[in-house]
């Protein structure tokens, strides 16, 4: 990923709030010569390891599973807070431009095939996501616990490098990144809702 200095995001923190809030990520590995991606929810672990552990699952249906027992690294793409940015907001002259924050996890898939394995993923990753519901679901297998376990192949991913880009304005002056949070609050689209109050706690 092409970052410049000024867009660098280097502090692990930041990085792991942006992808325990996004967890809906991009999972791109390689299979036979082209690439392969997948879009899952993943359980990131950040006190695994140097740089932490992402958990996920898949289709057993879905081929791409194959890649992740080739030994080969693969990339993992979170996306947060995203939006545009109009130059009628700067006061001097300048361009369009897009304002996001995105962190690309790289690193070695296992993958899980045993069913208790794959259950202790399927567990760990419901507990966390309905943790935050007025009514939790209690993880169960109501029916055909064994013929389910057999449709998913679970895997876990050591991440061995990170990066981080968050490109809000750095380049522009306290006063005209407040121009952009103003602008941003008040439109009608959640993007741009969530990228106004991102911005503003980031520079905070």
């Amino acid at each position: 990923m092409y970052i410049p200095e000024q867009f660098a995001e280097k502090d692990f923190e930041k990085i792991t709030g942006l992808v325990k809030n996004n967890p809906f990520g991009m999972l791109i590995s390689e299979h036979n010569g082209s690439p392969c991606i997948v879009h899952l929810p993943f359980l990131f672990e950040p006190n695994v390891g140097s740089h932490g552990k992402l958990v996920g699952h898949m289709a057993k249906d879905n081929p791409q599973w194959k890649s992740l027992i080739e030994d080969k690294s693969v990339v993992v793409v979170f996306n947060g807070a995203h939006g545009y940015i109009s130059p009628t907001l700067y006061s001097t002259p300048g361009v369009p431009t897009w304002n996001y924050a995105v962190a690309h996890l790289h690193g070695k898939p296992t993958v899980i095939e045993d069913p208790a394995g794959i259950e202790n993923i399927l567990e760990k990753l419901t507990t966390c996501f309905e943790s935050n519901l007025p009514n939790p679901w209690k993880f169960s297998f109501p029916v055909n616990k064994s013929k389910l376990l057999q449709m998913i192949v679970g895997f876990e991913i050591n991440i061995q490098k990170i990066e981080g880009k968050f490109k809000l304005s750095q380049n522009k002056t306290p006063q005209e990144r407040q121009n952009i949070i103003n602008e941003l609050s008040e439109s009608s689209s959640s993007d741009d809702l969530e990228l106004s109050k991102f911005m503003a706690s980031y520079f905070g």
